[in-house]
């Protein structure tokens, strides 16, 4: 089985053994599609798969029945908006591949061996250089027309907090304008992984994180609610938890959060890889 982790700064591929457990990867720099897609063919040709999952930045089409399904949409991305990575890879490769976002990979690695191991539905953010979010019910991504796009649903600025935002597009009224990695660098002219974890940005950080879940489960009322990526920490899980309970109020009856909301649990960031190897599984069932 393959994955590709397909990032706009890098594509990350590997090869697992039955087991899902790594034996080959590599990194190759995202630069044009061409070069890109080509050192991934060169890689899968000297390891050969019999399927491929590949989690990828976006916007994508993931609809089968689309004319550009496998294309990069609409992205800010220069070079790649319409490349077209499922066509060029499985004409050169011959094999079935299974084709989502990055964060969906994450979701589905979480769900088939993470946080979400052996409970029937979840949803997973990652909260880095973006924010987004995968939802999975019963072994199915939740997403109808296109993939979901979380990280840019509307947020309530905490009330300490008049930051302008960092998102071109929506200001201060989405959750990666406020909480991702650049609009932590843009209100501090600092890196997150720079300053300390007491610093009032990320207690504003938990706050929207905490929005973020609550709406979750008024929404879909799923079984675990997973976080990743390189902004949070096992220090703001206690803080999330504390806020969701207020934006509650007493109005539904909340599971134990501690059980609820968790970090994520493949190791070395491995969820996305791990999902795509599932995604590639599923396929030769």
């Amino acid at each position: 089985m393959g994955s590709i982790e397909a990032g706009g700064t890098k594509f990350v591929v590997a090869v697992a053994d039955e087991t899902m457990q790594t034996q080959e990867r590599a990194r190759i720099a995202t630069t044009t599609p061409e070069e890109t897609l080509g050192k991934c063919v060169a890689f899968f040709e000297a390891h050969p798969v019999d399927a491929l999952g590949i989690g990828s930045f976006g916007p994508i089409d993931i609809r089968k029945d689309s004319a550009t399904y496998g294309h990069v949409l609409a992205t800010p991305k220069k070079g790649w908006q319409g490349a077209d990575i499922v066509g060029t890879l499985k004409a050169a490769l011959n094999v079935p591949i299974a084709f989502t976002t990055d964060v969906n990979a994450s979701a589905y690695g979480e769900y088939r061996v993470g946080a979400g191991e052996a409970n029937h539905s979840l949803v997973y953010f990652t909260i880095g250089t973006g924010i987004g979010g995968g939802a999975i019910q019963d072994g199915h991504f939740i997403g109808g027309r296109a993939h979901a796009e979380m990280g840019h649903t509307m947020v309530v600025p905490h009330p300490d907090d008049h930051f302008e935002g960092a998102c071109p597009f929506h200001g201060n009224r989405c959750f990666e304008g406020m909480a991702a990695g650049p609009a932590i660098e843009k209100r501090t002219g600092q890196r997150g992984e720079d300053l300390s974890r007491d610093n009032v940005v990320f207690d504003y950080v938990s706050y929207y994180a905490a929005q973020l879940a609550f709406n979750t489960y008024l929404n879909l009322a799923p079984e675990k609610i997973v976080f990743g990526g390189s902004v949070l920490s096992d220090a703001e899980m206690p803080k999330i938890r504390k806020y969701v309970e207020q934006l509650n109020n007493n109005y539904v009856a909340l599971p134990d959060l501690d059980e609820l909301i968790v970090r994520s649990q493949v190791p070395n960031n491995g969820s996305a890889t791990v999902g795509d190897y599932a995604m590639a599984a599923d396929l030769l069932k």
